[in-house]
């Protein structure tokens, strides 16, 4: 099979670091797979709040990654740069990248690419890699058992909360969240959350405590960072373990640090966008090994509030700034009409 492939591409790019009026549409280049490397044809492409620090000015790409915005695409690949690879060209797949996801076309490691599970069309598959990624490697990687684990999960309603409570229910967990309305929370109730609090009108804390009859929570989720630290230590359980994944509420504070030592507890934390092709390849196979039979026997799938089109990019970062979605969304790179 040979698919045509032009030299220019329409993308998004970031015209100065502000806010969404400074994503704008250009022409460059088609890029050229380096060595283990495919190209992607791509179909949609999912937003994720990385992109709007890097909008901001705040998240550089790594060093080599693509200065385009996008962390996780899907599509069909048009070209190998293999000598020996398990994918054909029109092959259907998703990807987990460094950068360059808003573009009709993208190149990624061969490892980091996944072939679509059955029964997701490609619009749903491009909202799967990094969040999916993100929970497998700090819930479930290296070990991790979760079965009969109570957990915390903060943001129950962003893309890496809906993910997260769907695989600790699938994994026998029970699932308490915050959110910041009343929809919000009795959504994520019927998605697995034995108990969804709106942290807006409660004291997330005083709820968890009352409700495990003041044991605590074995793990806490947490991507708002300093704000909630102390609460977060203060619901753990003995030996509990607090998992941060970002700040989207500052990340200095002065913290008591007696907690962690009088209730032995782990504080942790990680990024994935950093982490080498290595370490993804092995997250990526961990992830097609465990995640894909949830996903195509419908216990797991990924949640989609709206969909872009291209042009509509900064209606799709005003959105998510707002924090009004459950779930993902998407910017459409092409009709998938064509596929």
């Amino acid at each position: 099979m040979k698919i045509s492939i032009p030299k220019k591409m329409s993308c998004i790019n970031i015209k100065k670091f502000g806010g969404p009026e400074n994503l704008m549409i250009q022409t460059d280049p088609v890029p050229v797979p380096k060595n283990n490397e495919v190209l992607i044809e791509v179909v949609a492409a999912g937003l994720n709040r990385p992109d709007i620090m890097q909008r901001q000015g705040l998240y550089p790409p790594p060093p080599g990654a693509s200065p385009i915005p996008g962390l996780e695409v899907s599509g069909r690949i048009v070209k190998i740069n293999t000598s020996s690879s398990k994918f054909k060209i029109g092959d259907k797949v998703c990807a987990l990248l460094a950068g360059g996801g808003y573009a009709e076309y993208c190149t990624a490691p061969e490892e980091q690419v996944l072939k679509v599970p059955n029964g997701i069309n490609l619009e749903e598959a491009g909202a799967i890699p990094e969040t999916f990624f993100t929970v497998w490697a700090n819930l479930f990687h290296s070990q991790n058992i979760i079965q009969g684990k109570s957990i915390l999960i903060h943001g129950g309603a962003s893309g890496i909360g809906t993910t997260a409570i769907q695989l600790a229910k699938a994994y026998g967990a029970t699932i308490y969240t915050t959110a910041g309305s009343e929809k919000k929370c009795k959504t994520l109730e019927k998605i697995g959350a034995k108990k969804s609090i709106n942290y807006k009108e409660e004291d997330f804390a005083e709820i968890i405590l009352n409700i495990t009859k003041d044991k605590g929570v074995d793990i806490v989720l947490d991507i708002i960072g300093a704000e909630y630290f102390d609460r977060n230590l203060k619901i753990l359980s003995m030996k509990g373990k607090l998992i941060i994944l970002a700040f989207q509420n500052g990340y200095r504070k002065n913290i008591n640090l007696l907690p962690i030592l009088k209730k032995h507890l782990k504080v942790t934390g990680s990024t994935l966008r950093p982490r080498t092709i290595e370490e993804k390849g092995i997250l990526a196979k961990e992830v097609y090994k465990n995640v894909w039979p949830l996903i195509e026997n419908k216990l797991v799938k990924p949640i989609i509030y709206k969909k872009f089109k291209m042009q509509e990019v900064q209606k799709a970062h005003i959105l998510m700034e707002k924090s009004e979605h459950i779930g993902k969304i998407i910017l459409k790179m092409k009709n998938t009409n064509n596929f």
